[in-house]
């Protein structure tokens, strides 16, 4: 089962960064966009995750919570965040269940090998918890600032 727009993400709890548990209970009452990305310390994640922190405040004002989820575990996770200076808290998804519930993991080729990993996508959802914009496959430069004008537009 994959999560599709209109609906709910099934309840689950994930270890994340801080010593918290991510779940769909997390973000009640506020937007939440979760981001996937391939892997922590990578150039296109840290871009992507840099451009998250740096507007966080108008995700913040825009009543909307920001995580970020990748494979890797918590002490890279916690590596990362320190590095990059990340306000918001990011997913360990070692056993892959959010990646299958959305869906992300795919065949990519790297370095003209085939290779089982993380499609770089955000899924944004309103308060009430229903998914009301997914980006899938995207490319870094000015996706934030979509996302960050779609979650100010919803009410």
């Amino acid at each position: 089962m994959t999560v599709s727009i209109g609906h709910n993400i099934p309840n689950c709890a994930i270890p994340a960064t801080s010593g918290l548990t991510f779940s769909p209970e997390s973000a009640k009452g506020k937007k939440l966009v979760l981001y996937f990305y391939p892997k922590d310390m990578t150039p296109g994640c840290t871009a992507e995750s840099g451009e998250f922190r740096d507007h966080i405040e108008a995700f913040t004002k825009a009543n909307t919570l920001v995580v970020g989820v990748s494979r890797d575990n918590l002490k890279s996770h916690d590596n990362f965040r320190s590095k990059l200076g990340l306000p918001f808290e990011l997913v360990a998804d070692t056993e892959e269940k959010l990646c299958q519930l959305f869906g992300v993991m795919k065949m990519k080729n790297m370095y003209g090998k085939q290779v089982r990993g993380v499609e770089r996508s955000t899924f944004l959802f309103d308060a009430s918890g229903k998914l009301v914009k997914e980006w899938r496959g995207l490319k870094v430069p000015g996706h934030v600032t979509e996302v960050l004008q779609v979650a100010q537009a919803i009410k």
